[in-house]
């Protein structure tokens, strides 16, 4: 068996130590496992199957440490797959009480914005223009993103947020983890992007 397969079985298994030892250990396996052939197979299978294993889980602190973990190998995922497939799990993470549990949430979330904004960022570039049907489904796929946050928001926000002028001022909660996706969407695709789908809602 592979290390970051026993890792997760660990995590999954192990007592509430071992678990979070094995957590914290993915990042260090991950990079000194060169020459693992099953190394990528392995984290497609735990990815692939991440959503089922997760509603498995009883324990917070135990779900804390798989989102954690697999936050870790999560931009390894299989692309055949596609994008958005475990966005609306991610958008529930977002709402999490548990801190580490939303920010592992963004960063798996924010992880998808690069490829699929690359038809936005880099419009000329003509290996890509040929892929027409790619940036109608991205687009596709970034409003879809783009109206669940927005929703998310709206139902987070109280009065007591308008206070705070700049996103990383706002006090650690669900709200703040929405506003922190909604901002780096807003950074990577421009807000005159996001502009027009504003005006689509």
């Amino acid at each position: 068996m592979g290390a970051i397969k026993e890792s997760f079985k660990i995590i999954l298994s192990g007592d509430k130590e071992k678990s979070r030892l094995a957590s914290r250990q993915i990042r260090k396996i991950l990079y000194s496992s060169k020459g693992d052939k099953y190394l990528y197979i392995d984290i497609r299978n735990i990815i692939n199957g991440a959503f089922g294993e997760y509603y498995k889980i009883q324990e917070t602190w135990r779900q804390e440490n798989f989102v954690m973990a697999l936050s870790v190998i999560y931009f390894l995922r299989d692309r055949n797959n596609s994008p958005d497939f475990l966005f609306s799990w991610l958008l529930q993470l977002l709402q999490h009480n548990n801190g580490y549990i939303r920010h592992a949430a963004v960063k798996m979330i924010t992880e998808e914005l690069g490829p699929l904004t690359v038809h936005i960022r880099f419009p000329d570039d003509k290996m890509f223009s040929k892929e027409i049907s790619n940036s109608e489904k991205a687009d596709e796929i970034l409003f879809s993103l783009f109206m669940s946050l927005c929703n998310l928001s709206g139902s987070l926000y109280t009065p007591k947020y308008k206070k705070y002028k700049y996103v990383y001022s706002l006090p650690a909660s669900p709200y703040k983890s929405v506003q922190m996706v909604l901002a780096e969407m807003e950074y990577i695709c421009g807000a005159g992007y996001l502009d027009e789908f504003t005006k689509l809602i």
